[in-house]
């Protein structure tokens, strides 16, 4: 690919479907906020889903993806596409068979817990969130495989160019997920602990459905997804899993500081990792579109690069995609800061989510959506290094900030009020995130010397401007709007507020940025056209 033009289609193909997913999980939100609420039951949830997602980082997308593509790409790279399907099949078998044995263990060890509950008192409101929440553990616990072996695949096809069923598959998910809520919501007998558990029923199917789709696209890429017992001793397959054992140390570091923010939100408050959680996922909407969706088409395509020694390209393509990356990030940023109390109301309020649980995630959405920027150029650095096999320097920079955020967390919930220590776990994430992009870009300087960012100040100090132009605009436009649109009646009225404020934003902020820098947006469309 030819600097940063050549993979921007890529990145537009990312984010289309990457939008898809993040549309449908937010339809999937309004549905679960109604049905399940932000109390007790949905912090069980939250805590419960998050083991298997710690896998998934560690041995999914997260440390084995990072580890192996690189690799893989190198042998593609060499035009031995044989070869690479060897080494594919060899990590692959390696990975599952060690996940199948850390599934059983924990499935045996959550039995002996749950033949103890008869020590607990069931009327106590902990104890159930505890049991409820093993509950779910023990089912969600093989969707560990499930999605890993999918997460496998999906850097399979990412290195060899293949982004458009990669992207897809997150979208299978959903669609289980708010098939099973439809259910739920046409059973209205259910206690909440019984719908919840339904809604973990339906993850599981999910996992399995993205796994098969994952591996027969690998069998159509030409990567045959059958277990190989053979070529364990590989040279190459020995530089994957020293990487993995590297970046898991990193990745295992970030997934221990996420479950001890979890388990401080349970102290804070028993509502306060549910409100998290639905925070989260609104912020993760324009994450999940532009920031994750670079981050996925920079890996290979820096492996790429590196592999040809070609570090002028590679500084090329950072440089043009952090540009590109904040020409919409940022405005995102703005918007989501001024408006988290209507886009809250109008996506999750209704049903068992009162107006008290719109005040409190809309006060961590406008904490979280100052780190939005962070949040994403950290997804397009940590591949530089990466890409480069160097899977220490992130692990460095995972550690200083995982001990940062511990500690701003403990104050957080040692000095700040009920109501607002979990705005403070959130601002102490946002933090960290600023901490750990200063931390790789100046590693990164050293390693390679210049990296091709002091290309793009310019234009990210004209998208500041353009998005705090928006912001105040938005502010001014919030009263007068809600006003207007009051006639349309308590449900319709927000909601045509809320659209009509997101319209008027886009439209001044694109306006502003024409003015600016007109070459920017023509160049991102035409990007988008190669």
């Amino acid at each position: 690919m030819a600097g940063g033009k050549g993979i921007i289609s890529h990145v537009f193909t990312v984010g289309a479907f990457t939008a898809l997913s993040r549309v449908l999980g937010l339809v999937r939100e309004m549905f679960q906020s109604r049905l399940i609420g932000a109390g007790m039951e949905q912090s069980a949830f939250t805590l419960a889903f998050a083991i298997p997602n710690m896998a998934r980082k560690l041995f999914g997308e997260g440390a084995l993806t990072a580890a192996f593509v690189p690799v893989f790409k190198s042998e593609v790279e060499s035009e031995s596409l044989v070869k690479a399907a060897r080494l594919a099949r060899a990590v692959m078998t390696m990975a599952l068979l060690m996940l199948g044995s850390i599934v059983l263990l924990c499935i045996g060890g959550l039995e002996i817990v749950v033949c103890c509950r008869d020590a607990l008192d069931l009327a106590d409101e902990g104890s159930r969130r505890f049991l409820l929440t093993i509950r779910l553990v023990k089912t969600l616990l093989p969707y560990m495989i499930f999605i890993c072996a999918a997460a496998f695949g999906m850097g399979v096809l990412n290195a060899l160019g293949r982004f458009k069923a990669s992207s897809f598959m997150p979208c299978l998910m959903n669609i289980v997920w708010i098939g099973m809520l439809l259910w739920i919501a046409f059973n209205p007998g259910l206690r909440l602990d019984q719908r919840i558990h339904r809604v973990a029923m339906a993850i599981l199917i999910a996992g399995a459905l993205q796994m098969v789709f994952m591996l027969w696209c690998m069998g159509k890429a030409g990567v045959h997804p059958r277990l190989s017992f053979s070529g364990w001793a590989d040279a190459k397959v020995r530089l994957v899993w020293r990487n993995v054992g590297i970046a898991a140390v990193g990745a295992g570091a970030i997934q221990i500081n996420y479950m001890l923010d979890q388990f401080l939100a349970q102290i804070a408050s028993p509502w306060a990792a549910g409100v998290i959680g639905y925070a989260e996922r609104l912020m993760d909407l324009p994450l999940g579109i532009v920031g994750v969706a670079f981050g996925t088409v920079l890996l290979p395509t820096f492996a790429g690069f590196f592999a040809k020694r070609d570090i002028a390209g590679a500084r090329s393509v950072l440089s043009s995609c952090v540009g590109s990356l904040m020409l919409l990030m940022l405005p995102a940023a703005a918007g989501l800061f001024v408006l988290a109390p209507e886009i809250t109301a109008v996506i999750y309020e209704g049903g068992d989510f009162d107006a008290l649980a719109t005040v409190r995630v809309s006060r961590a959405l406008a904490v979280y959506s100052l780190g939005l920027g962070f949040f994403g150029l950290q997804k397009s650095l940590v591949p530089w290094f990466q890409a480069q096999n160097d899977m220490k320097t992130p692990l460095v920079v995972s550690t200083a900030t995982v001990v940062i955020n511990a500690v701003l967390n403990v104050l957080a919930v040692w000095l700040l009020p009920v109501e607002w220590r979990h705005v403070g776990l959130a601002g102490s994430t946002v933090f960290c995130a600023f901490a750990g992009c200063a931390m790789l870009i100046v590693a990164a300087r050293r390693k390679n010397g210049s990296i091709g960012l002091s290309a793009a100040l310019p234009v990210i100090f004209r998208i500041v401007i353009a998005a705090a132009v928006m912001a105040a605009a938005l502010a001014w436009m919030r009263p007068v709007s809600a006003d207007f649109f009051a006639r349309f009646g308590r449900r319709a009225g927000p909601i045509l507020s809320l659209f009509g404020l997101v319209i008027a934003g886009a439209s001044i902020y694109g306006l502003i940025a024409l003015s600016l820098m007109p070459g920017s947006l023509k160049n991102l469309r035409a990007w988008r056209r190669r």
